[in-house]
Order: structure tokens, then sequence, then C-alpha cells
């Protein structure tokens, strides 16, 4: 059975199909989470990030909480992340990226930390800045490679993309034509190389797993402020991503305007409107799409929770009663965990 994890507020919200069809049980959690990860190979396994009160576990899908274990030197976990290929001491490795920028790995289930302090060390780093908070920055998203065990990106907020060859031993600098803005990064589960990233300038991509990278925002217009995406396992070539005209629309309920827009074999961008709320009032849509099944796409913001058999070009709300407490709630980290059958 695939399960859907988002978190909003102070709880964590369960979302699976059954008999009946899809429903969704919420479940509260220590603090407001701000990142979400699952562990595909331990059924229950959850990470949750906080502002200000570190990383969180569960093993029974959110019913229960416990404090990480040490290491991890900061306690605003910004980003969390399960490798997919990485396997040690029978859990996958699990990364957690903080703010000050700060990238720590457990091998041992989050029991134990160590830190990757190389990151910091990188020549763009006095450039690093986040606008809210100026005087800081944080490590946004963090993205194993999924192809590759020994590489992982990290998207600085705002610094830009940076590579490891090394499982985080040693960093390769922002690249030409990435965007520094970085809000997330995903790669495609097929085809070796791809990497796509969302970011406040716009969109951009590789083809050579970050060596080289290209910016594509025609057919945006104003709305070049992406904060997540999807790509389809079918095809490497088409993607969704979540756009509004800047951060002002993006992430508050109550002036929100966001749009879904969708990009396919090398076209220019373009908005996504059938079966999706209006742009009024809808934050921005956090996104995933199966790792296996050609086609599905899946969205869920403050309006409730979608779904696309047809590559992202129409939508379908899948559960019609969506609570109005979420319509004012700003939607962070949305984990799919797909079957194993």
């Amino acid at each position: 059975m695939d399960v859907f994890y988002f978190s909003a507020g102070s709880s964590v919200y369960e979302i699976k199909k059954e008999e009946q069809g899809w429903v969704m049980e919420e479940r509260p959690t220590p603090a407001p989470f701000l990142c979400l990860a699952a562990d595909p190979s331990r059924k229950g396994r959850l990470y949750g990030g906080t502002f200000n009160e570190g990383l969180w576990i569960s093993n029974d899908s959110g019913k229960t909480w416990m404090p990480a274990g040490s290491g991890i030197t900061h306690n605003r976990v910004m980003s969390v992340a399960v490798s997919p290929t990485e396997v040690k001491n029978g859990y996958h490795v699990v990364w957690a990226g903080t703010e000050p920028s700060g990238l720590f790995r457990s091998e041992d289930g989050g029991e134990t930390w160590s830190d990757c302090p190389a990151l910091l060390d990188l020549p763009s780093k006095s450039s690093w800045s986040f606008p809210p908070r100026p005087y800081t920055h944080h490590v946004r998203w963090i993205e194993p490679d999924r192809h590759e065990e020994n590489r992982i990106f990290v998207g600085i907020e705002l610094g830009g993309v940076m590579k490891s060859e090394d499982k985080g031993a040693s960093w390769e600098d922002r690249k030409p034509d990435s965007q520094y803005d970085c809000h997330a990064l995903t790669m495609h589960p097929r085809v070796t190389g791809r990497i796509y990233e969302a970011a406040g300038g716009g969109y951009a991509e590789s083809f050579d797993s970050g060596n080289t990278w290209k910016t594509v925002n025609q057919g945006l217009g104003s709305y070049n402020y992406l904060v997540h995406i999807a790509v389809d396992a079918g095809n490497a070539d088409t993607m969704v991503a979540a756009a509004a005209q800047g951060p002002y629309e993006a992430y508050d309920p109550a002036r929100a305007r966001t749009i879904v827009v969708r990009r396919e074999n090398g076209d220019s961008w373009s908005s996504v409107e059938h079966g999706l709320p209006a742009a009024e009032g809808s934050s921005v849509f956090a996104l995933t799409s199966h790792p296996s099944k050609a086609g599905f796409f899946y969205a869920v913001n403050n309006r409730g929770f979608y779904l696309s058999d047809d590559a992202g070009k129409t939508w379908e709300s899948a559960l019609a009663d969506w609570p109005d407490y979420l319509k004012t709630k700003r939607i962070h980290g949305f984990v799919m965990v797909a079957s194993l059958d």
C-alpha cells in the first residue's frame, strides 16, 4: 500500500487508500515540523525536523516520537533525507541539514551523527544569506543521488546547489547556470545523471550529475518563484512544479496565489488548472511522483490532496472532506512511501 505523510501546524498527517477510498489521519507532533523523511525499508520509520527543537524520530508512522541522538550541533533542522541506496547497520543512511548551514550524517538510524564540515569551506560560503534572516542561511534541501551512493547534493537557501562525490567529505561549489535560491531538488528514479532544481529564480536542470546546468524559465512568466518539483517516473523530460510570483504570495494562505506548472519534452512551461483549486487562496503545493508508476503525480496544499494519473495534465481531489483548519495552514514536508509489493 502506498502511504503519504505531510506536516502542518503541530501534527503529521497520514494519507492512504483503503477499500472505501482515500482516508487521512492526524497525529500530534512534539513541535511543528519543517521537514519529513521516511526510511523505505522500515515500515513507519519517520524523521521530522523542527525550527528550534532539533530532529525527532518515529517508529510507528507518527503515533509516538523520540528525539534523535547526539551529534547535530544546531537545533534548527531545516531539511532531512534518507538515502535510497546506502544502508548501514540495517538502516538507510540519514542526512540532516541545519540553520546555520550544516550537514550531518547518521549510519545508525539517528542514534549518532557526524558532521560534514568541508561544506562550510566552499569559496561561495561568504555570500550565503537567507533574505528574511540575512545574518544566516541554511541547508534547505538534501538530495542523495539515487544511482550513486557516494554522491549527494545540498541546496543552500540562499547560496546554491553544492555537490559531494565522497559522501560529504569534500564538496564542489555551485555551478554556472544553476539557481542560487535553491528550494528543492529531485532526481529521476531510472535515468542516471538527471537532476532538477526548483528555486526562487525559476528552474534549472543538469544532465550530467550536476557538472553543468541550464536554467529554463520559458513560459513561467511572472510565476518564476518555484518551491517544489516532481518528475514523471515514465519520462525524464516531464515534470511539474509549484509556482508563485514571489515569496509573499507563496506561503501564507491568507494572501497566497500559487499554481502548478508543467513542462514536457523540452517545451516551455505551461500552467495546469484542470482539477486543481483556484490560484487565489492556494498556498504553494508540495509535490511528489510515484517512483515506479509512469504518469502518477501527487500534490498537497492548504486546499486539499490531489492526484494525477496522466502525467500532470489533469488532476482530481482525492479527499472530499478536507478539514477546515488545514485551509489556514502551510504544508511542510510531503513524503511518499511506495508499496514494496
